[in-house]
């Protein structure tokens, strides 16, 4: 039998495994579903239509499937789905999707967010990322694994947060951040590569000196066309999944909009508003 505390409050088309844990004063909405080993800390709220993995644990005040923040938003069935062990710290939110978006927000596996942040509608989350305090990440925003996010961080919607990137705190972040690379500033730019992240992450030395190239050149060097730099890097490192990785990023925030190449799927519903 789960291990439930009188006071929760739990719909009871939820599902809530064996082992889970929830305390006092929680909220478990319908067609939740709580996976095994999962805690869920006094005061902790889950939405309906979201489904937690294993050994994932939400602290105090944090609400996550909520109904999503657009106003384009009709009621319609939307889910979060999240993965196994999070950690998801006091205050956070993060909310379903929306139907306009795909109907999924989906957070992966091994992500520590702490106190207050929000991640909004429709966000793709990957695996062993780390958002500091109060990030914000704005709908249809897309972080790719291994990424890190400094404290007040902000997002723009629709932007992607490259593989093994660093964001420094309380940057404005308007379009992508390419893969190994290190931003910062309001509004943001690409000023060094995430030799850090790169090490503990175990790669290759020459894939790190590839990524310090590809840095130099591509957003160092004055100049040209980034396309032709970015082909040279290819011709240069043949062989190189991290420059693989860099210009496809590069070429793909070239042909979106604003730096953003997720922008091209935008599919907003133009209905007027009732």
């Amino acid at each position: 039998m789960p291990s439930i505390h009188p006071t929760a409050i739990i719909d009871p088309s939820a599902e809530i495994a064996q082992s889970a844990q929830i305390g006092a004063y929680c909220v478990v909405g319908a067609r939740a579903r709580i996976g095994e080993d999962c805690v869920l800390r006094p005061h902790s709220q889950v939405g309906s239509l979201t489904e937690l993995g294993r050994c994932n644990e939400l602290h105090a005040y944090s609400v996550v499937g909520g109904d999503p923040q657009d106003l384009k938003f009709r009621g319609e069935p939307t889910w979060l789905v999240m993965g196994d062990y999070n950690q998801v710290r006091e205050h956070v939110t993060i909310h379903r999707g929306t139907g306009n978006g795909g109907g999924y927000t989906r957070v992966g596996n091994h992500n520590l967010f702490m106190v207050n942040v929000h991640i909004a509608h429709d966000c793709i989350i990957g695996n062993h990322t780390i958002m500091a305090n109060n990030v914000m990440l704005a709908g249809h925003v897309h972080v790719e694994d291994h990424a890190n996010l400094g404290g007040a961080v902000g997002i723009h919607h629709f932007a992607r947060v490259g593989y093994c990137s660093f964001v420094g705190a309380m940057a404005r972040v308007p379009k992508d951040v390419p893969p190994f690379m290190l931003v910062e500033g309001s509004p943001s730019s690409v000023r060094s590569f995430n030799q850090i992240g790169m090490s503990r992450l175990g790669l290759p030395e020459e894939e790190i000196e590839a990524a310090k190239e590809a840095y130099k050149k591509l957003f160092r060097l004055k100049g040209g066309s980034i396309v032709a730099k970015a082909q040279a890097l290819r011709q240069q490192f043949p062989g190189s999944k991290v420059i693989a990785r860099i210009c496809d990023s590069v070429a793909q925030a070239g042909d979106g909009v604003y730096g953003r190449a997720m922008e091209t799927k935008r599919g907003d519903d133009k209905r007027a508003r009732r």
